[in-house]
């Protein structure tokens, strides 16, 4: 499973089962192990310029400028795929804006990524009436032969119930699922896989029920996998409405009859950049650096303010608003525009392939944005409980916006799943987010999606949280390499 879906699963089933502990600093709380008298004192001695921050951001002068910075970068590129010239103009336009506002060794590293095409797309329903039903081809879909599909329909809720029928019974037709909505990791299994089950049963195309809990007549696009050695056939993702309408009158008996048109292709893979920019520490330039992020393409439709502009915004205006209040922590954050994450965590892969070497030496700890900037209400942390007693304390001092809910995970984010693998401790949002899949790789992913005032609460608390790991004293303690079972925990201590 590709790594980007895998850490989806993993963090849609860790939300759906509430199986992290979730803290709040009203609830009596014993943590796992007590810290030095000396480091609490240091942590909560940041309250004053957590509280600067926030009141900048949130009420001062920076109040509505994430919010005027995102929806000048959606409004002028647009959505932003893999492999198209308005991605790499907006790489090109986030760098330039970067260092206008201040920020240190601006600079993009290359990163290979797909370069899937969508083309001309129409799904019909021909009988027993004709009716159009809107589509969404899946990304690396391959195209219809040149004159489109015709062919009746097998609708089946499951893969269970495809692998049941007779070969005889799927051969030469086109396959409907429905599957149920129970979450993101669940239900996207069949978008993600549906293509090469039904083509092992002698399909000629695929149609998926969108990945949602939720529609209003809108079709949800999203990458998709062919197996090795399986035949590729076409496959789309189709309306909530539609799907469950031809769920019904199959189960009555009615014969189904589809035409599918796809112009989709797939070109050699494409040369893009992660586009970086730092606030560079006053004792540890290169070294324990601290990474916030979210990443900058999008897919074709909607115009990827919700997933993942707003995580990009409030990365790189974290370090810009850090800087214009003066504060420059012991080491340095660094802001990372990835690339190519839709189609599967391709630039956060090169990113860790390209870094790795010295990794132990140049990192300390990850931040990644990448399910929304919505009202956020507190961490999820990733880590040893060493890390995680610190990073508690930290999230603490976010009182003053009520943002202190602390939960642990199996996961924080797809881009940076890599590092956290290898021990490194990390965090994302906690927040209000129980739409998100409605709008989710849709044309309805605008800036209408986004509020001023949650978007300036999560820069704050990004800002705050990210400002605080980089300037303790201390490192954050990594974990044990979840790849090799190499011990690489770190003791505390006043050196790095």
């Amino acid at each position: 499973m590709p790594r980007v879906l895998l850490w989806l699963l993993l963090a849609v089933l860790q939300s759906t089962s509430r199986a992290g502990v979730l803290r709040t600093e009203d609830q009596n709380y014993e943590p796992a192990c007590q810290l030095d008298d000396s480091l609490l004192r240091e942590i909560r001695g940041y309250r004053t310029v957590v509280e600067k921050i926030f009141h900048e951001i949130v009420r001062g002068r920076f109040a509505g400028k994430t919010w005027g910075s995102l929806a000048e970068l959606t409004d002028t590129f647009g959505p932003r795929m893999a492999g198209t010239e308005q991605l790499e103009k907006a790489i090109d336009y986030s760098i330039e804006r970067m260092r206008q506002d201040g920020l240190e060794n601006v600079h993009t590293e290359d990163a290979p990524v797909p370069h899937w095409v969508r083309g001309y797309e129409s799904a019909v329903l021909v009988e027993p009436f004709l009716k159009k039903l809107p589509i969404l081809g899946l990304g690396t879909s391959v195209g219809t032969p040149e004159g489109g599909i015709s062919a009746y329909a097998v609708v089946v809720e499951s893969f269970e119930e495809l692998e049941a029928l007779p070969m005889e019974t799927v051969e030469g037709r086109i396959v409907v699922f429905v599957p149920e909505w129970v979450n993101y990791g669940v239900t996207g299994q069949y978008r993600r896989e549906g293509a090469s089950a039904a083509a092992k049963k002698g399909a000629v195309a695929a149609l998926i029920r969108s990945v949602t809990p939720f529609s209003i007549g809108s079709p949800h696009t999203g990458v998709q996998a062919y197996e090795a050695g399986v035949t590729k056939i076409p496959v789309a993702s189709i309306t909530v409405e539609d799907a469950e309408m031809l769920l019904r009158k199959y189960r009555r008996g009615e014969t189904l009859k589809l035409h599918l048109v796809m112009e989709d292709y797939n070109l050699d893979p494409f040369v893009s950049r992660n586009a970086i920019g730092e606030l560079v520490g006053t004792v540890y330039s290169n070294t324990s650096v601290v990474v916030v992020s979210g990443h900058l393409d999008s897919w074709d439709v909607g115009v990827g303010a919700m997933d993942d502009a707003g995580g990009v915004m409030i990365s790189w205006k974290a370090l810009t608003y850090l800087k214009a209040m003066g504060l420059r922590p012991r080491r340095t954050i660094r802001a990372i525009l990835w690339t190519g994450e839709e189609q599967g965590t391709w630039g956060g892969k090169q990113y860790y392939e390209d870094h790795r070497e010295h990794q132990e030496d140049e990192f300390n700890f990850f931040f990644e944005s990448d399910s929304g900037t919505f009202n956020p209400i507190g961490y999820e942390f990733v880590g040893n409980e060493q890390a995680g007693c610190i990073f508690e304390e930290i999230v603490k001092l976010m009182a003053p916006l009520n943002i202190t809910n602390f939960r642990t995970t199996s996961g924080a984010g797809p881009d940076i799943s890599y590092w956290i693998d290898d021990g490194f401790p990390a965090a994302t949002f906690m927040h209000e987010n129980d739409r998100y899949f409605w709008f989710h790789h849709t044309e309805g992913d605008s800036m209408l999606v986004e509020n001023s005032e949650n978007l300036d609460k999560c820069t704050a608390i990004w800002a705050a949280a990210a400002y605080v790991v980089a300037d303790l004293s201390v490192p954050i303690p990594r974990s044990l390499s979840r790849r090799t079972g190499r011990n690489t925990t770190e003791s505390f201590s006043s050196d790095i």
